[in-house]
């Protein structure tokens, strides 16, 4: 009778000390959260006889953040591009010719009005036409525009000094930068992602070629060059898009300065001021490791800007490959203007990531922004009754600058003997020459 008592004493004892010691945690939990002494969320406990058993707080456990997320589909899809342009570059050094991968008509929805009766691929040969479709729809349903604008946010964020070294040194040896270039080369002055994406170089780094007409606006690579011809511009080799869906309708000519064109010529004649001239284009590929600055190409001078809101689709040559006027359907900024020859144009084409175009003398233009919708234009005059020159360009001088990385066209009037210095696929600087008479 005694012992069962004693059983009964102890077990009643361990039942008060364990509600005590509950009362006391739910106490000091209670204390510290409604006090001014919060330091870390309650943790969780677990009683084990009489010993007490911690897991990690609540506050450390690890949580999904929308900074994570960018940061991995930034990084996955870096390194993915990463190596494909390895392979692409792999197959130009042993000269194998990388075929077009073009969605058809049905399967990108974008191909243009003058593509009909061109065959859409080799007889005997079969595309899985599905998943073509499939991958096209899939890509262009993404939301780039909202993408480019969340990565824009995060690369004005502020980095901790110790973390700057570690997150630009991997960008550099991902992309090839060279830093011995850039004015700064300590990367601890670089605040955020974006002032390191928009480096400047030192003075000397870039010399103007001054023996040639038209040079180079920016770093990047070749993807084509050459006569327009049909209304139509190469994209790449093998891909074209239409001259007139790229520029938009042509300018008034009292705006430009030029002469009234017959009617009933093609839009590609109506560019054409002068008699014997031809046009030309040339476009420059910016991967994300270049310069991101561009410059004038030329002397001359800027009279109107047309900005298109579009999507932000990569420009990446294997993209560029893929989809049909894809220049057409990005965001762009089209620069047009004169040149001792005649008409001329620059045009900064926008691309994933690239929400954000600038141009220096264009305070009143904004690049994806939210209140400008796609499938429209905004035209803006340097014309007026004080300024009737335009905007005047020295070769060399400062003109815009991407955020990452981009494609700048050229499409401009020059006489029949105009020759480019050029091969396709090449690399090129900011001040090397282009080409000229």
């Amino acid at each position: 009778m005694a012992a069962a008592v004693a059983r009964g004493g102890v077990a009643a004892l361990r039942r008060s000390s364990l509600l005590t010691s509950c009362n006391f945690l739910i106490h000091e939990n209670l204390c510290v959260r409604t006090g001014l002494l919060w330091k870390q969320p309650p943790s969780r406990t677990f009683f084990s006889d009489r010993k007490k058993l911690h897991t990690a707080p609540l506050g450390q456990v690890f949580r999904l953040r929308p900074f994570h997320v960018l940061i991995a589909t930034g990084g996955g899809y870096a390194g993915y591009r990463k190596y494909e342009d390895y392979k692409l570059e792999q197959l130009e050094k042993k000269g194998i010719e990388v075929p077009v991968k073009l969605a058809s008509e049905w399967e990108g929805g974008s191909a243009s009005r003058f593509s009909e009766g061109k065959p859409k691929s080799k007889p005997g040969r079969r595309r899985p036409r599905s998943a073509g479709r499939h991958r096209v729809a899939l890509y262009k349903s993404v939301p780039t525009r909202l993408l480019s604008r969340a990565w824009g946010r995060l690369n004005q964020v502020e980095l901790p000094t110790w973390l700057r070294k570690p997150v630009y040194s991997l960008y550099i040896w991902t992309f090839g930068v060279n830093m011995k270039e850039a004015a700064v080369e300590d990367l601890h002055h670089y605040r955020n992602l974006s002032e390191f994406f928009r480096r400047k170089l030192k003075p000397q780094a870039r010399p103007v070629c001054c023996l040639h007409s038209v040079i180079s606006p920016s770093d990047g690579k070749i993807l084509n060059f050459g006569q327009v011809k049909n209304c139509e511009v190469e994209q790449v080799k093998g891909v074209t898009y239409s001259l007139e869906s790229f520029l938009g309708p042509r300018i008034s000519t009292e705006e430009l300065h030029f002469s009234q064109a017959p009617p009933g010529n093609s839009f590609q004649q109506q560019l054409v001021t002068k008699e014997g001239n031809e046009l030309y284009h040339c476009v420059i590929y910016l991967a994300p490791g270049d310069y991101h600055c561009f410059h004038s190409p030329t002397d001359w001078r800027v009279s109107h800007r047309r900005h298109f809101p579009g999507s932000l689709m990569s420009v990446n040559p294997g993209v560029a490959r893929w989809i049909k006027e894809l220049f057409c359907h990005n965001e762009r900024v089209v620069l047009t203007g004169d040149w001792k020859h005649g008409f001329f144009s620059l045009t900064a084409v926008g691309a994933t990531n690239v929400g954000s175009i600038r141009i220096y003398f264009d305070q009143d233009l904004h690049t994806n922004s939210p209140c400008y919708s796609k499938g429209s234009y905004n035209d803006f005059s340097f014309i007026s009754n004080n300024n009737k020159e335009g905007i005047p360009m020295r070769k060399g001088e400062h003109l815009g600058e991407f955020n990452l990385g981009s494609t700048i066209v050229l499409i401009f009037e020059a006489p029949k003997d105009f020759k480019f210095h050029l091969k396709a696929g090449q690399k090129i600087r900011f001040g090397e020459a282009l080409g000229s008479l």
